[in-house]
């Protein structure tokens, strides 16, 4: 990294399910619960999902002797394809609209799909967005994980 600007982050990954079950791993929340977070523990009685354009979507990733809650809106929801909402952590100022995260989901037509992410704001330092997109990679490896799992 050079330390110059970034945009935000930009990942895409090949996922062993169709879209409607990825589609569902976003959108359920015992699923989303399992995945997100990564390696931290998220209680699903503090995962909120209401999955409709305006609803309103919250989480809390607990760790040793921390909580961090996340929370934002749903702007589009267009099941299998994807969904495009809003994603504000602590860190986020009140007043600001926090990040925009697009998930689309296209069908590789072999069973695979493929998830292409976008995550925009320019709310993050360079860092931050480095440090986010390593968080989504170990993310995207407990969706596998999930998927594999949860056919």
């Amino acid at each position: 990294m050079d330390g110059g600007t970034r945009e935000g982050i930009d990942l895409t990954r090949v996922l062993h399910a169709s879209p409607e079950r990825v589609f569902a791993a976003w959108t359920e929340p015992e699923d989303f619960a399992a995945w997100y977070g990564g390696e931290a523990d998220v209680p699903l009685d503090r995962v909120s999902m209401d999955v409709r354009p305006g609803g309103a979507w919250s989480l809390v990733l607990v760790m040793p002797g921390v909580e961090m809650p996340f929370h934002g809106v749903y702007r589009e929801v267009s099941g299998p394809d994807g969904l495009v909402f809003t994603l504000k952590d602590p860190a986020s100022p009140e007043d600001a609209e926090g990040e925009i995260v697009t998930a689309t989901f296209t069908d590789l037509g072999d069973g695979t799909t493929e998830l292409a992410f976008q995550q925009r704001g320019g709310n993050l330092t360079a860092e931050q967005y480095a440090a986010a997109e390593d968080g989504w990679e170990a993310f995207f490896d407990a969706l596998a994980a999930r998927l594999a799992a949860h056919p």
